[in-house]
């Protein structure tokens, strides 16, 4: 090896251990890592009491490690978000739950299912497109998915300028509607990701809190997909309905397509007499009931709240609701279980039927939850 080749080696070695080192670095520095931190949901959960207007929480409580950098203006129906910073450059994107205002629990009620992908109108100059999962089969919350979309017409530009200025590292979180919006603005940001709108090296971490189904099972299998690698958690208190919201309704279309309903007119059509005619009258019983349940789901938790959701923004149009109600509980679940002692400090009676939901039995069930 000659001199020059020799020197040129030399140089080409520094670079390459000097670009080893840099992007060691990098890696090295990202805060977020993989798995449930009490720590963590301690300060989502504060984040939660900070907002002031909703009433199931306290105003007592404000996060340690963050501070508030930024508050939404109030959009969609009646939602809002607010952007927590900390010193070690991790954002947080709080979402606002269920205020007192009417049109905020016509949110909740406008429960008709709509596609997991496609186009909402939100005013005569903005159409927004969504792909919340890829599974054409996949079904979401209405009212839930057009506050997604108001949302994220902040959420987006905020991640880019964060991005700009050396965030990396990004909590999602909700507590109640925040929490089921979360669900939704997670699976948003990780296929804006997936398809390469939104940096690779952005880490998204999530912690959906009371929060209740945002979909149908198909929609539960896309998130658990996304997130199956120790970054999204979604914690219930045992003792709390509202994660068991919406009511689902199963009917035979909701099976995939492999399975031994769809041939079962022709099954039973082979049963012996009386038999046969016993199995019939069952079957179209079953089968008959929720299929007439999701029907009208449609026309009361969907057209008949979409009128009145039309009063508030006229211009807004959705894609036509789904033939499915079935919602399914989503994500990896942290279960803060109630247990006799906790019924002693906070009694399963009474005329507070928030009592469960609150943030303080939260936190007080997470101080009992073993690392």
């Amino acid at each position: 090896m000659d001199k020059v080749t020799f020197k040129k080696s030399l140089i080409n070695l520094f670079w390459g251990s000097l670009a080893f080192l840099f992007f060691t670095n990098e890696a090295s520095a990202q805060v977020l890592k993989p798995g449930f931190e009490k720590s963590e949901y301690i300060e989502v959960l504060k984040m939660a009491h900070s907002v002031s207007d909703t009433p199931f929480v306290s105003k007592r409580m404000v996060p340690k490690e963050f501070k508030l950098a930024y508050r939404s203006q109030v959009t969609g129906l009646d939602n809002r978000w607010d952007l927590w910073v900390s010193d070690k450059k991790v954002a947080a994107i709080s979402i606002r739950g269920t205020t007192p205002n009417q049109i905020s629990w016509l949110e909740n009620f406008y429960a008709a299912m709509i596609p997991a992908q496609g186009t909402i109108k939100l005013n005569n100059d903005i159409e927004v497109d969504y792909l919340l999962s890829d599974n054409p089969r996949a079904a979401v919350h209405s009212g839930w998915t057009i506050a997604s979309a108001f949302l994220m017409q902040t959420i987006l530009p905020k991640i880019d300028s964060c991005y700009k200025a050396g965030y990396r590292d990004f909590i999602i979180t909700g507590h109640s509607q925040g929490g089921a919006i979360s669900f939704l603005i997670t699976s948003w940001v990780r296929h804006l990701q997936k398809d390469g709108k939104i940096p690779q090296d952005i880490v998204f971490k999530t912690y959906s809190s009371a929060a209740p189904k945002p979909g149908n099972l198909y929609y539960a299998y896309d998130y658990e997909s996304l997130t199956q690698n120790g970054y999204a958690f979604n914690v219930v208190n045992s003792a709390d309905w509202v994660p068991e919201t919406p009511l689902s309704v199963q009917t035979t279309d909701d099976f995939n397509p492999l399975n031994p309903f769809r041939n079962a007119s022709e099954t039973i059509k082979k049963q012996k007499f009386p038999v046969r005619t016993a199995m019939k009258i069952a079957y179209r019983k079953l089968d008959r009931h929720p299929r007439k349940a999701v029907k009208n789901y449609r026309k009361y938790l969907g057209n008949f709240t979409g009128k009145m959701a039309a009063k508030v923004h006229p211009e807004l149009q959705i894609p036509d609701f789904s033939n499915t109600s079935n919602y399914a509980r989503t994500g990896r679940t942290i279960v803060l279980y109630a247990d006799d002692v906790y019924y002693q400090v906070f009694p399963d009676k009474g005329e507070n039927i928030f009592i469960h939901h609150m943030t303080t039995p939260y936190l007080y069930l997470l101080e009992k939850l073993q690392d």
